[in-house]
């Protein structure tokens, strides 16, 4: 279990640094990212490395039995690349230029930028791929996280490369985005820009491969460094910290690339349902490579900087938010950063060491942590231990959110963890996968706003039902395909035929945080006969009211809207294939809404929690034997499992759990 920070020593003097090994060991540090943001200490000036300095630090380190994970310090680059090499500054939509003075000020599709890069890591891989600290590499950092999109003349070249590879030739990328519309048709590649601004709605198919083009541009910087390391010799583990549901980049695609999957994240301690959506990011990471543990690269020990608000983490939430990433697949748990800063964007944020030194809270917290970790025996990398498959598409999230929609107010990703939330509230675990992997031994499949269905998508999602699976889909799904364009024969062609529904109109609703004095109908709440031990399939719909058609005689109607333009007609369908099911939902249901379906699938399903009888506040997760239990701040809680605790050795038949406490049992 690896445990510490983000270490900067270029931030501080020489002298400190053997204080900072003393405190990291006291703190049970075992390895620290290095190098993030030195590229000007490194490199100076163009063609001159300084690396005495980073030799004495790593030795230092080493002496201290302290592991490096080594970065190639390519997120920002110095003041003297930009003067002389502007080129590499990217732009917006409006042509504006993002200046040097904060971070990720170049156009991931420069060529200049990638020359000075690749300069970079390739001294450094040369350095330092033998060296006995050096644990793992750590590539740039956040790729993409305030600069979500280049629009500059670079990124003009570089998009057109990519789609005369991607299309073959310019036809093609007419067929593929319509481009009859509006006399958009291009005669060559070199007429085609990025989707800078215009004067009214941009091509639609245009605006879906602009963003696959800025995640692949993203990915080729990866790569190209990963590869350099590689040609030096390293053969430790390569990653770059991802930032769990963050959409410029296809993170599902990253994945394969990256040896082990790294991941920050900054739950906020005003919310107190915050717990669940770190929950959602820790699933997703998890499921990104399955069955391989990752890392918690950053998360902070206390209060943040960069929020309207920064809030202080409770006493104890640090430690019980680091134990549900380890009981969700983390190996690793590390914050940014080491030691507090004492200057710049980020001196307000926390640290492991803070300003106050010592004799602080956060120090005493991070010191109790490290000897828990290190009391944690090897760990199960956990295997298939969700049966619930949420799917979770990049692709769905760029078309379902682009404009000139039916409903403009769709957010992907507050509606799919809507349906997490459902999940957890029910101690149900879950993975987060694309609609081709619904088959990798998945009892339960649910697929909210799969607008954009490939042919591969609805063949797996088919044979899912087919082979016994329960799906559930809708509403805005499968409507379009990889183009974003109408297949022929209307709507839901390809999964309409599994729900035995035919979809004719969306029925669009008034967004609920639309002005009050917004006319038209808001709400659409529905309501079904069934009394199972469920309850009835009851809520309000939101957004949408679809106008569903049956189109088999065995596909039964579970709930109906009940007032409305819709009223009596269905809300959500259900229909037996085989041994399997294919449920059909005409709406975006509210919180209560989405637990009433999610309850009466769980009981239709015979999908068990992974502990029973926990209240809301406690949180349970299964890794391989491994059950953890936390309380996110509620009331104490007593709960019966049978095991070996797996910090102290000791047999348990029961935990308790007062605010904050975590407990992780090897189950018998």
């Amino acid at each position: 279990m690896h445990y510490g920070a983000d270490y900067n020593p270029e931030q501080w003097p020489e002298a400190v640094w053997p204080e900072d090994v003393a405190r990291m060991r006291e703190a049970g540090v075992t390895m620290v990212s290095l190098g993030i943001f030195a590229w000007s200490r490194i490199q100076p000036r163009e063609g001159e490395f300084d690396f005495g300095w980073l030799d004495r630090v790593i030795d230092v380190l080493h002496e201290g039995g302290i592991a490096v994970d080594l970065a190639t310090a390519t997120a920002s680059p110095p003041p003297w690349a930009t003067a002389r090499y502007p080129e590499i500054l990217p732009q917006d939509e409006d042509g504006a230029t993002y200046w040097p003075g904060s971070r990720q000020q170049f156009a991931p599709s420069s060529p200049v930028y990638r020359r000075l890069a690749g300069e970079l890591v390739d001294a450094l891989a040369q350095r330092y791929a033998q060296h006995p600290a050096v644990a793992m590499w750590h590539v740039n950092n956040e790729y993409g996280c305030h600069l979500n999109a280049d629009y500059s003349d670079a990124a003009r070249d570089a998009f057109r490369r990519w789609l005369s590879d991607r299309y073959g030739d310019v036809q093609a990328l007419n067929d593929a985005w319509g481009t009859s519309f509006w006399s958009q048709r291009y005669g060559s590649f070199d007429e085609v820009f990025p989707p800078r601004k215009a004067p009214y709605s941009r091509n639609p198919g245009q605006e879906l491969d602009f963003r696959r083009f800025t995640s692949d541009m993203l990915l080729e910087c990866y790569l190209m460094e990963r590869e350099l390391i590689r040609r030096a010799g390293a053969t430790q583990p390569i990653t770059t910290n991802f930032m769990g549901a963050f959409k410029p980049a296809d993170y599902a695609r990253w994945a394969e690339h990256l040896d082990v999957v790294s991941d920050d994240c900054y739950p906020d301690p005003n919310d107190p349902e915050s717990f669940r959506a770190a929950a959602f990011q820790r699933d997703l990471v998890r499921s990104l490579k399955p069955g391989v543990p990752w890392l918690l690269m950053e998360q902070a020990t206390n209060a943040l900087n960069w929020r309207p608000a920064n809030a202080p983490k409770a006493p104890g939430q640090m430690a019980a938010l680091s134990a549900q990433a380890i009981g969700r697949g983390a190996d690793g748990i590390l914050f940014f950063q080491w030691r507090q800063s004492r200057a710049g964007a980020e001196k307000f944020h926390s640290a492991m060491l803070p300003h106050a030194g010592t004799e602080t809270r956060t120090w005493r917290e991070a010191v109790a942590l490290g000897e828990t970790l290190a009391a944690l025996p090897t760990l199960p990398a956990g295997a298939r231990d969700a049966r619930v498959a949420l799917v979770f598409d990049w692709e769905n999230w760029w078309a379902v959110e682009a404009s000139d929609h039916p409903q403009n107010a769709l957010d992907y990703l507050a509606v799919i963890q809507r349906w997490y939330r459902a999940l957890h509230r029910r101690h149900v675990q879950v993975d987060l996968v694309p609609a081709t992997r619904v088959g990798e031994g998945y009892d339960l499949a649910i697929a909210p706003l799969l607008y954009l269905v490939r042919e591969a998508d609805a063949a797996a999602l088919t044979s899912f039902v087919e082979a016994g699976g329960h799906l559930l889909a809708g509403p805005f799904t499968d409507l379009v395909d990889e183009c974003d364009r109408f297949r022929d024969g209307g709507f839901a062609t390809q999964l309409g035929p599994l729900c035995g529904i035919r979809i004719e109109d969306f029925g669009a609703l008034v967004a609920p945080d639309a002005a009050a004095s917004a006319p038209g109908e808001r709400e659409a709440p529905f309501a079904g006969d069934a009394t199972d031990a469920a309850g009835p399939v009851a809520g309000v719909g939101t957004l949408l009211a679809e106008e569903v058609h049956l189109t088999a005689d065995d596909t039964v109607v579970e709930s109906a809207f009940t007032a409305g333009r819709r009223a009596g007609d269905p809300a959500l369908t259900v229909r037996r294939v085989g041994p399997g099911t294919a449920r059909y939902l005409a709406t975006v249901p509210d919180e209560d809404g989405v637990q009433r379906v999610v309850d009466r699938l769980l009981a239709a399903t015979g999908v068990e929690p992974v502990a029973a009888g926990l209240p809301p506040h406690v949180e349970a997760a299964r890794r391989g034997r491994l059950l953890t239990l936390v309380n996110h701040g509620g009331p104490a809680a007593s709960v019966a499992v049978i095991g070996v605790d797996a910090v102290t050795g000791e047999r348990v038949a029961r935990v308790e759990l007062g605010p904050y406490d975590w407990a992780m049992v090897l189950t018998d």
